[in-house]
């Protein structure tokens, strides 16, 4: 079974000859304890493309030391990466290659790099003994893993290299300014801020195996000429980071710069949430389903930039995986609502074991969720969906329409998508209470969300105006969307209270959360005629009018 330990880090380089300055005294530093010499051998595993090193991932097995095993880091945020870890085995185990299939696809990582490490360890204790940070000065030395065992051409260049660092990690209870207050000690000391994210970066840079690799979901793919505009679609993750929307509302951005620009950040919500999802990380499925959706909301959408022909197959897998991770999502926020609603239920009218009932039907429900959505990430038809979006950037279906300006074709595609929103809304208001009602205030919803996701795509050519319109949307959304769930409460009320009363229990207390939910309902539809006008003014759509 799988650990997961939390590393938060800084790396510095220092001289073969440095020595490092006395670290007593800084913070709340009290002692400087000297933990020995560990002697490492780690191989570290990549696909031939380095698509793991890319997004700063590495997978090694590892002897020697007190934590010998399988290790795979997951970044977080600069300087903490999750550290998964795993018992020692000849091949990498199956727990940990699950987690970066959504980079390696179906490529099998093999051994790129060997380092051994010379480890001299020092603990930084405070005043209590309490140990806060663990400083190490590593010998490193980097060898290529060899042509025959790595299946990985290199080409001709230095096979080996060494090097000196320093890693300071926190322990216990140290927090991140003890690790300023030790950086800036080592840096006065003649320590420089490590010029590589990992050994392993260093690694691959120093043998001659560093290449250049697109980052797998579309970092780098995507820079495909758009048709017409005489200018790139994207040019990688370094530019597309620094430029952003500056450069998106420079003169001669083109709606494919645009359009494709938040493609790609969904295609890469996408794969890196799909380690999170399968280590149940806290809303990590709803932000997932959240990607997949908004991802078929701009094909649709951008009809006139993006090819629909292409688009359409893609959007179809699209949906059937959000309703597949819908199964897990929506029992998580459906259990969650159930269980405000009895929080908020006087003692005197809890009848029954109400609460006991909700959490095994909740258990029952999760335990074969959870099943269903690793089985999915598991299976052929997900792993053909990423090999199709990586071949979506490598290539993106562009129209003419992608080489005119920005501007001009993102505003006229969410003004689309409003008019279509106006019509649901109104038919729905127009409706006749019930179940008809319901049917068709969750239509408006659908398309209050595709309104929303196509204005936020529009911001980095329309700018502060789409962000406004966006919001007031989100409201409308919001609105629709706390009456759909209660749609959804109704109805497992009706299944708890039907399996209460089959099980000789009462159903009173069931029977009135219904009614609650029902007066919520309809209070939600009174609430919508004037939510829906301050949204729809027409100073909030003055920018998409060009």
């Amino acid at each position: 079974m799988a650990d997961t330990v939390r590393e938060i880090e800084r790396k510095y380089d220092i001289d073969d000859d440095a020595q490092l300055p006395d670290l007593a005294g800084i913070d709340r530093v009290a002692a400087v304890v000297e933990a020995g010499v560990e002697d490492l051998d780690a191989l570290y595993y990549d696909t031939a493309g380095h698509r793991l090193a890319a997004d700063g991932i590495t997978l090694r097995r590892r002897t020697g030391g007190k934590d010998a095993g399988w290790h795979l880091k997951l970044p977080v945020a600069p300087g903490v990466r999750d550290e998964v870890r795993a018992p020692l085995s000849d091949a990498p185990p199956a727990e940990l290659t699950a987690l970066v299939r959504s980079r390696v696809l179906d490529q099998e990582p093999a051994p790129v790099v060997r380092l051994r490490t010379t480890r001299t360890v020092r603990i930084l204790k405070d005043a209590a003994g309490v140990p806060l940070a663990e400083v190490a000065v590593d010998e490193v030395r980097a060898q290529r893993a060899g042509e025959s065992a790595s299946k990985v051409e290199v080409p001709a260049g230095p096979v080996e290299a060494r090097w000196r660092e320093v890693e300071v990690e926190l322990t216990g209870d140290g927090d991140t300014a003890l690790l300023d207050e030790v950086g800036r000690a080592l840096v006065a000391a003649g320590a420089r801020p490590a010029s590589a994210q990992s050994k392993l970066a260093r690694a691959l840079a120093e043998t001659g195996q560093e290449r250049d690799r697109p980052a797998p979901g579309g970092a780098g793919p995507g820079g495909r000429r758009a048709q017409g505009s005489g200018k790139r679609g994207g040019k990688g993750k370094a530019a597309g980071q620094k430029n952003g929307k500056k450069n998106a509302k420079k003169k001669g951005c083109t709606a494919g710069d645009v359009v494709l620009r938040y493609v790609r950040e969904q295609v890469r919500a996408i794969i890196e949430l799909d380690p999170a999802v399968r280590r149940d990380l806290p809303d990590s499925v709803h932000r997932m389903r959240v990607a997949t959706r908004r991802l078929r909301s701009a094909f649709r959408s951008y009809i006139k930039v993006l090819d629909r022909a292409a688009t359409r197959p893609i959007g179809l897998e699209l949906k059937w995986l959000a309703a597949e991770l819908g199964v897990d999502r929506d029992r998580e926020v459906l259990t969650a609502r159930l269980r405000k609603a009895l929080a908020d239920v006087p003692r005197t009218l809890l009848l029954g074991p109400v609460d006991a009932r909700l959490r095994i039907w909740s258990e029952r429900r999760r335990a074969g969720s959870r099943k269903e959505v690793l089985a999915v990430l598991d299976g052929p038809r997900y792993l053909s969906l990423l090999k199709t979006l990586h071949a979506l950037l490598e290539e993106p279906p562009l129209r003419p329409a992608a080489g005119r300006p920005a501007p001009q074709v993102v505003s006229q595609a969410v003004l689309k998508d409003y008019r279509r929103l106006a019509r649901r809304v109104e038919a729905a208001l127009a409706a006749p209470a019930g179940r008809e009602r319901d049917e068709a205030l969750h239509g408006a919803r659908k398309a209050a969300k595709r309104t929303r996701y196509a204005a936020e795509a529009s911001r980095p050519a329309l700018g502060r105006p789409a962000k406004k319109f966006a919001r007031r949307i989100k409201r409308v959304q919001q609105l629709l969307g706390d009456h759909q769930d209660s749609v959804v409460a109704r109805g497992a009320l009706r299944e708890l209270a039907t399996q209460a009363h089959r099980a000789g229990e009462g159903g009173f207390t069931f029977g009135l959360l219904y009614g609650r939910e029902e007066a919520l309902a309809a209070d939600r539809e009174r609430e919508l005629p004037g939510r829906w006008k301050k949204a729809s003014r027409r100073k909030y759509r003055a920018a998409f009018r060009r």
